[in-house]
């Protein structure tokens, strides 16, 4: 079967993680508790924040996890790219879109996964109120998506790597956060 080395294989693994970071960051509480704006921004935003955790959580667990998260995150970005598409952006700028988004995540990748690092909630909570919430810097909320974000990590960590590849993610409850004395 030497045709079958050329088959493209199947990432529904890979389709299902995605498709679980994306329910998790939609969850309405995130935008009326945590009063995320929901715009486009607000959404990517979110998006951003837990795909961050989750490729901070795989990190270092060898050349199969990695390939396998790097087309976890190549989904995410064909999926900006087509979002993209449908919102009516044109062909030509499209690439252009989507590089500043890539940037974008990686800079947030950059100054969250060390507040993360850290068990830090006032530098995640600041690193998150200029990204999520630019205009309007809601501090109670930034603090509680901060230590929700802190726990998420906790969470992730406790869960064998084989079941987030299967997209068997868990996530905290973020209602047990909108409410939080900080």
């Amino acid at each position: 079967m030497v045709f079958g080395l050329f088959r493209r294989r199947s990432r529904d693994a890979e389709h299902k993680v995605y498709c679980e970071i994306v329910a998790q960051a939609r969850q309405p509480v995130f935008y009326t508790d945590f009063l995320v704006p929901d715009t486009i921004d607000g959404r990517f935003d979110l998006i951003v924040m837990h795909a961050v955790l989750y490729f901070r959580r795989m990190r270092g667990e060898g050349a199969k996890v990695a390939e396998f998260t790097q087309d976890v995150f190549d989904l995410f970005f064909q999926d900006m790219d087509a979002s993209l598409r449908e919102m009516g952006v044109s062909d030509t700028r499209v690439p252009k879109k989507v590089k500043v988004m890539g940037e974008a995540f990686y800079g947030r990748a950059d100054v969250y996964i060390p507040a993360i690092d850290n068990g830090d909630p006032e530098e995640l909570a600041a690193a998150l109120g200029r990204n999520i919430y630019p205009d309007n810097p809601e501090q109670l909320a930034q603090k509680r998506l901060a230590y929700y974000a802190l726990e998420a990590a906790k969470t992730l960590a406790e869960q064998p790597t084989a079941a987030l590849m299967d997209g068997n993610l868990t996530w905290p409850d973020p209602n047990a956060f909108a409410t939080l004395k900080v």
